[in-house]
């Protein structure tokens, strides 16, 4: 080739996606689909409706009981706390210029100001907004929601946001726990919630490159399919993936479950696209690395909706890995696995996806398996616990399990199983075969929706996250569970609180650790904001055990009050600098990080 040519790489361009149809509808009141929730069978037991997920339609006959062992409650399910969703529905601030000068660009079926989708828009998933939309009340959300069909469409909304003085608030997928689309009390002003899920276009495939441009608006789920059809991916699966979108990615700084793989969002993104108060932030063209001063678009990473709109972004992709298998490993305890780990990660390549569970997370997914058919498989099911407490001498109160993914070319695959199942019986690892550890991936999905079904049964619960490096990781955990257990006592809360970790993302400095925290509320006024003070002392003593104030959900409004605990003076007020000089209107009104102007 000369040195002097040039040469355009041959662009795939997709069609533009249909319009979702009537099975992807997503609930108003809680976690996923309409069509798939949990509920009580005709014999008592939990199931869960559907036929979407793996343990949909099979009844789960041990989970009802094992839940009223663990929380030392009487979980009655005749004893229903009635939601009352939808809860009472502020009307709405109108500014009425606003709406004639939108009506210059949007069409009327863009523009919504239907009540419950206005509440819907002015929470995420955190347990308190959950809790408000069916029992109390959400306060202050969105007047008026639209749906742009362009990117140019965004850059206007932002101009008559500036021109007409309201607040824009930019919407993806709506799974945010950190309070980040929760409306401020204080604000006046007209409230708009920008939804940019009809900005949903993988608008280029460039296969040479393995790049992408995609619209900040792609559903993960969709984009995975999409870029599939060219034997591509992106790789980037957080839980949430059924539901978020690319630009709630970008703007909660997300890391996905094959991170080991494809990397964690920062590293995906070679280029983004941004309607801002000062103007449409835009490259000419994306490259692998440059060197050309500040990065502005950085900022746009962990930004959470205060500094603009991301409108799309230029993404790594990589081909379809060759073979996908799942494996899993026993240990016999926490400490086992945790060393196994901390060896993987300093020795080898890890798999695409490593995830160690502690013994009583271990307990629920074996709550959650669905009644026995009996049979031979009862019988093998009997034999290998045999081996396993009595041949191998596992206690069945200590041990836990490591689920795995792995992904790439086929001796790749091999060369990974072989490295880390000898690191795992260094520490007294059991292989448990590659069933197991696909069902634990599968159940990342459907045990979403637990959550907001045991809520109606007095049960609140929530996640919390942080990373932390190697040396502090196991006392951070015994830490936080210790904390919260004493903080529960002291309080004469009813019967005992439920507090599991899990380590979700190794790095050769440190792991990302992953809490639930629930208990019974039945007879407990206002439990959303015990529990609220509850995990607020709990990430206290995350800090205080040298762990970070996030990993991957972000600050929103939910911890924006620590700041001032991780971030010198100096540094917050760069960042009220920064917000004030590139938003002095403050158009993007969130108030997340406590950014206002």
């Amino acid at each position: 080739m000369s040195s002097t040519s040039t040469s355009k790489p041959k662009l795939i361009i997709p069609e533009k996606p249909q319009a979702p149809g009537p099975d992807e509808a997503e609930s108003l009141d809680v976690w996923g689909f309409r069509d798939t929730h949990f509920d009580i069978s005709e014999n008592g037991h939990v199931m869960i409706r559907g036929s979407r997920y793996e343990l949909s339609g099979k009844e789960l006959p041990r989970f009802l009981p094992w839940v009223r062992e663990v929380l030392a409650s009487g979980v009655n399910p005749r004893e229903v706390h009635q939601p009352g969703y939808p809860t009472a529905i502020p009307g709405p601030v109108m500014n009425r210029a606003f709406m004639e000068d939108m009506k210059r660009f949007l069409q009327d079926d863009r523009i919504d100001t239907d009540g419950e989708s206005r509440l819907r828009h002015g929470h995420g998933h955190t347990q308190e907004e959950m809790y408000a939309i069916k029992y109390t009340e959400l306060g202050r959300i969105p007047d008026v929601v639209v749906y742009p069909d362009t990117e140019d469409q965004v850059t206007r909304l932002v101009e008559a946001g500036k021109q007409h003085r309201v607040s824009l608030i930019p919407y993806g997928g709506g799974t945010n726990v950190t309070d980040a689309l929760r409306c401020q009390e204080t604000e006046r002003r007209m409230i708009v919630s920008v939804d940019m899920r009809r900005l949903n276009r993988i608008r280029w495939v460039d296969r040479e490159n393995m790049m992408a441009c995609i619209e900040a608006g792609a559903v993960g789920r969709h984009i995975m399919a999409g870029l599939a059809q060219y034997g591509v991916t992106m790789g980037h699966e957080p839980d949430s993936v059924e539901f978020s979108t690319l630009g709630g990615w970008i703007a909660t700084n997300a890391s996905g479950m094959k991170k080991n793989r494809y990397g964690n969002i920062e590293d995906l993104v070679l280029d983004v696209t941004v309607a801002t108060a000062a103007g449409k932030l835009e490259r000419t063209a994306a490259s692998p690395r440059e060197s050309v001063g500040l990065d502005l678009r950085r900022l746009m990473f962990g930004s959470e909706g205060t500094l603009g709109i991301i409108t799309s972004a230029v993404v790594k992709i990589f081909p379809l890995p060759e073979v996908q298998e799942y494996g899993s490993v026993l240990f016999p305890s926490f400490e086992h696995g945790f060393k196994f780990m901390y060896d993987l990660a300093r020795e080898t390549t890890p798999p695409a996806s490593v995830r160690l569970v502690d013994n009583l997370q271990f307990q629920f997914g074996l709550a959650l398996k669905p009644r026995s058919s009996g049979g031979l498989a009862d019988l093998k099911s009997k034999v290998e616990r045999f081996f396993v407490t009595k041949i191998k001498g596992f206690e069945p109160d200590r041990m836990v399990v490591c689920t795995l993914v792995f992904e790439g070319m086929k001796a790749e695959v091999e060369q990974q199983q072989r490295a880390l199942y000898h690191i795992a019986a260094r520490h007294g690892g059991m292989k448990a075969g590659g069933d197991n550890g696909r069902r634990g991936y599968q159940l990342t999905y459907s045990i979403a929706y637990i959550r907001d079904f045991l809520m109606n049964y007095y049960i609140i619960a929530e996640s919390f996250e942080t990373s932390v490096p190697w040396s502090n990781a196991l006392s951070l955990c015994d830490n936080v569970k210790r904390r919260l257990a004493d903080e529960y006592r002291r309080r004469g809360l009813p019967g005992k609180p439920f507090v599991t970790a899990r380590v979700t993302q190794v790095y050769r400095t440190g792991v990302c650790i992953y809490f639930y925290f629930g208990f019974y509320y039945k007879g407990i006024p206002n439990p959303q904001e015990v529990y609220l003070e509850l995990e607020n002392i709990a990430r206290d003593e995350i800090l205080k055990s040298g762990g970070s104030l996030s990993h991957h959900h972000g600050v929103g409004k939910l911890r924006r009050a620590f700041l001032p605990k991780i971030m010198s003076e100096a540094t917050l007020k760069w960042n009220r600098d920064i917000k004030r000089s590139l938003d002095p209107l403050n158009v993007f009104g969130a108030g997340n990080q406590g950014l206002d102007t």
